[in-house]
């Protein structure tokens, strides 16, 4: 088994809508096999399609590269139609019998995505069937092509953050690569905005075991605060099975630690700047998978500590700050702040790795092998950190 990698898919608002997940080998210029595209669709299906509890990434979708055979194969009926595109080559799709095949998911409710439309007229048989045509910016034959039809296009190879808003204010989904790790241009106000200030006063608080009732009096001046702690911790992402509804209950039923780290979460995720949803997005991500990845390798304690490194990595961006000034501001341990600055010491590697699983952002294969963990080990926590980031409801 290879690595899994992620590409997030942006739409016109800025939103993360959804995914491609492929194999790093593909991603590296790879042809995929039969094998390949099977294997990953079968994984994704155990992973995120529960007969019991349904697909697991909410409203979000994947995009997954696909041959005839794997559509032609019972594999995809394991997998949640409203939620899978199948992305397929022009010269497949000319095939009588793919066509066919892919007209017949449509119909189930599978996407089609066309990865190659370039040299197909407008009138090919292949536009009834795909309901998405990806291009290369600025995707100009593709959006031609898709004004014949009900197709949307999905833009590819976005270079910068000029050419991502020349696609939103067309109203272009982006396949944006890892453009949201280079900084964007903006004239928002840099540093912590007030609920932000009001957070790292309740982390401090909650650090020096502060009594409760001091803790509900800061929360209470903020209610949209309060409103997110709430609903934060009644979701399924942290399962206690009983609705909070007061801070002193959720002290009672999670002890101060894990307040700390939902404390965390609301910090990296408090940003109002309408670019941030992607870099929220992805420190969600990070956190929980740095936090499954060093379960069994690392004590439990250890383990929460690696979800508040993964949350913090990107505050930097989130805050418009050096990473230096961000520290500066909020009391952590130097094992944390170590990670942060130079991806080393204990919590360190598992940083790197999370941030490895995403476009050309690091040695996938040499990071697992440093910290002793497999394909099936990496892909599992990764694919169950997409799936909890959804449950949080951002």
């Amino acid at each position: 088994m290879n690595f899994i990698v992620r590409e997030p898919l942006l739409d016109a608002a800025q939103q993360v809508i959804g995914y491609e997940l492929a194999w790093q080998s593909a991603r590296n210029g790879d042809l995929s096999s039969d094998e390949d595209v099977l294997a990953l669709a079968s994984f994704v299906a155990s992973q995120l399609h529960h007969e019991e509890s349904g697909w697991l990434l909410g409203d979000m979708a994947l995009f997954l590269e696909a041959t005839p055979a794997l559509i032609a194969s019972d594999a995809v009926q394991a997998l949640s139609p409203r939620h899978i595109v199948f992305r397929l080559a022009s010269a497949d799709l000319a095939e009588e019998e793919t066509l066919r095949a892919a007209s017949a998911l449509r119909q189930q409710g599978f996407g089609i995505a066309l990865c190659d439309s370039d040299s197909l007229p407008l009138d090919s048989p292949v536009f009834d069937v795909a309901n998405y045509i990806e291009g290369k910016y600025p995707a100009d034959q593709q959006r031609a092509q898709a004004a014949h039809g009900a197709a949307k296009v999905v833009v590819r190879h976005v270079a910068d953050w000029q050419q991502y808003d020349n696609c939103s204010a067309a109203k272009l989904d982006v396949l944006i690569g890892n453009l949201y790790l280079t900084p964007r241009p903006s004239n928002d106000k840099k540093g912590l905005n007030p609920a932000q200030l009001t957070i790292l006063q309740l982390m401090d608080m909650v650090r020096k075991n502060a009594d409760v009732r001091t803790l509900e009096d800061v929360l209470k001046r903020n209610a949209t605060l309060s409103y997110k702690l709430f609903r934060y911790i009644n979701s399924v992402g942290f399962g206690l099975g009983a609705e909070i509804q007061s801070l002193r209950h959720a002290v009672t039923m999670l002890g101060y630690t894990p307040l700390y780290r939902w404390l965390s979460l609301l910090l990296a995720t408090a940003s109002t700047h309408a670019h941030s949803a992607v870099l929220m997005q992805t420190a969600v991500v990070r956190g929980r998978f740095a936090e499954l990845a060093g379960h069994g390798i690392l004590p439990k304690n250890e383990a929460e500590n690696l979800f508040v490194v993964g949350m913090f990595s990107l505050l930097d961006r989130l805050l418009g700050l050096p990473m230096e000034e961000v520290l500066e501001k909020i009391q952590l341990s130097e094992a944390i702040s170590q990670a942060l600055m130079a991806r080393e010491g204990v919590y360190g590697p598992f940083l790197a790795l999370a941030e490895a699983l995403e476009p050309d952002n690091g040695d996938l294969h040499a990071l697992a092998d440093s910290l002793f963990l497999g394909p099936r080990q990496v892909n599992e926590a990764h694919l169950a950190a997409l799936a909890w980031a959804a449950s949080i409801k951002l």
